[in-house]
């Protein structure tokens, strides 16, 4: 940092009062852990549903001001000095964290609440423990930028290459949880969203914090336009142009023959997993989708395929050959493309008994038979898996969704008849970006994603979810269909434009045609090609300007 903005004295002799930018770096104590909380909770104001990006200038600012501030550690040199400001780098990057996803987060608790006699004692665990445990990504990128910091616009890069490093890791390490990434901000900003179709969404998370902390550099001195405020319009301009290029080259087109039906039930969570009411779950279904939606269309006769959410019924399905048959009566040939439960006899034996595997699956079901499927591949721990079973269980932590659930084994393309090759997506596995295509193989034409949001109500999950999938269909260049218990129900083109929605907490059916797909954009041809590209020039630049800084401290040393 400047050291004119240090000591509020310019080169022309004047001075100023303390400034707000100031104060946050001179802070101390539990008011720096203030600031850095209030700055993180901001920034979840850039997040789906308010999707308001502005807030993420103040939450990337103060991040550039605490890690700044982490400097004012005394009676340290060398590398002592060096670790002791990363600590307090790390401890500001905590608190920023903790505030940002208990702001974010904070719908976890909803799960908890669908089962209160026997989940609500994890309501703080889900509220606040969560937060805790994800608020220590925050840290190490705060850790890693204050490792590469130097005076100046170039300590922006330097904040990029830590936070984005630390974002990946969050995505990826113990099963990954990709959720609510910084680069989620600039997802729902026109144009520049279609930057996710070169970098995805990890690229977003760099690009994001170069564009929304780019102000912080406007304290360095009496410079209108810094550096690090020039690179960061260049860049928006740029990636906005892209966009701009990107849609109107895009025209969206549609598959011939294809019909389909969205149906969502708008079941609440209490009900959903009660095996007594599976017939009247059943018989609703059928009903919502025989729906007329405007005169003189005749519901499922419209339609050569319906589609319902994910695990759509108490029971399982294959096992139930009445509801096989009632569904292919009302379905009038239609094909049925549903979220279910699958059994299967596990040839292995437990303990000399032969065990049956249970998948959470997607059924493709023509005639009353059930002609192709797909098993979920990642499940969600502690929904349906409990992590650490053998030290958790004894202490009688179980899991949300009752049973014992096995993951699937691919293969990641579904094809039901009268459909083009779909990549099957169930529930959380939408959040994850460059794994929603399977890297070998033909190469899918859309993405299916049936979900249950109903755990989490009327709040900002599910939105924050439907998000998260659009962008999905952006950096695949595959349109997106998707189908949710409660919503957000849509069909999303390959360029990310919602063409049909349904939105939180009603029933109802969409019935739309099936876009084409676009030309594989880069990032679906190498997902992490050019993320990682960015990722390091973003580090050059960062160890340019920490290095001209040393070489400056050297220089000035030897005048004195």
């Amino acid at each position: 940092m400047a050291q004119q903005f240090l000591t509020g004295t310019f080169s022309d002799g004047s001075r100023t009062g303390p400034t707000l930018p100031q104060r946050i770096i001179l802070a101390e104590g539990w008011t720096r852990r203030a600031i850095a909380f209030a700055a993180g909770a901001v920034g979840a104001l850039a997040l789906a549903p308010v999707d308001f990006a502005p807030a993420m200038f103040v939450t990337m600012s103060v991040s550039a001001w605490l890690v700044d501030g982490a400097a004012a550690a005394r009676g340290e040199s060398g590398g002592a000095f060096l670790a002791a400001s990363m600590r307090r780098a790390a401890g500001a990057g905590w608190w920023l964290g903790f505030g940002y996803f208990l702001a974010g987060l904070w719908w976890l608790g909803a799960a908890m609440l669908v089962e209160p006699d026997q989940f609500a004692w994890a309501l703080p665990l889900a509220v606040i423990g969560a937060p805790a445990v994800l608020a220590l990504f925050p840290a190490l990128g705060f850790a890693l930028s204050r490792a590469l910091w130097s005076a100046g616009s170039a300590r922006i890069f330097a904040l990029a290459a830590g936070l984005g490093a630390s974002e990946f890791l969050r995505g990826h390490i113990f099963t990954g949880f990709p959720w609510n990434d910084f680069g989620m901000a600039l997802a729902a900003v026109p144009l520049i969203d279609q930057a996710a179709a070169l970098v995805g969404l990890h690229g977003l998370d760099i690009l994001a914090v170069i564009l929304f902390a780019a102000p912080a550099t406007l304290v360095d001195g009496r410079r209108r336009l810094t550096p690090a405020i020039a690179a960061a319009l260049v860049l928006a301009l740029g990636l906005a142009g892209f966009g701009a290029l990107r849609l109107a080259s895009g025209k969206t087109e549609y598959v011939e023959g294809v019909k389909l039906r969205l149906m969502q039930p708008d079941l609440p969570q209490d009900a959903k997993f009660k095996p007594e009411n599976g017939p009247a779950i059943l018989r609703r279904y059928l009903e919502l989708s025989d729906r007329a939606v405007a005169p003189g269309r005749s519901g499922v006769a419209d339609a050569t395929h319906l589609i319902w959410p994910e695990s759509a019924f108490p029971f399982i399905l294959s096992r139930d050959p009445e509801a096989l048959a009632l569904i292919a009566a009302t379905m009038r040939g239609a094909t049925l493309v549903t979220g279910a439960a699958r059994a299967e006899e596990d040839p292995r034996r437990d303990n000399g008994k032969r065990r049956t595997k249970i998948f959470n699956s997607i059924l493709a079901i023509e005639g009353g038979r059930i002609v192709a499927a797909y098993d979920k591949m990642h499940l969600v721990p502690f929904g349906e898996y409990l992590p650490l079973a053998g030290l958790l269980a004894p202490l009688g932590v179980t899991q949300l969704v009752p049973g014992t659930w096995d993951e699937g084994t691919g293969p990641r393309r579904l094809v039901a008849p009268g459909l083009p090759p779909a990549a099957p997506l169930v529930c959380y596995e939408a959040i994850f970006p460059g794994e929603a295509v399977e890297p070998a193989g033909a190469r899918p034409q859309w993405l299916l994603n049936v979900t249950n949001d109903g755990w989490f109500g009327a709040t900002s999950g599910p939105y924050q979810h439907f998000a998260q999938a659009r962008l999905r269909a952006i950096e695949e260049g595959l349109p997106l269909v998707r189908v949710a218990n409660t919503g957000i129900s849509a069909v999303v083109d390959p360029h990310g434009r919602v063409l049909d929605r349904l939105p939180l907490g009603v029933d109802g059916v969409i019935d739309a045609r099936l876009p084409r797909p676009a030309d594989p954009p880069p990032f679906a041809v190498h997902p992490f090609r050019w993320t990682s590209t960015l990722w390091f020039f973003t580090i050059i630049f960062a160890l340019i300007g920490r290095f001209r800084g040393l070489a400056g401290l050297t220089a000035h040393r030897a005048d004195a």
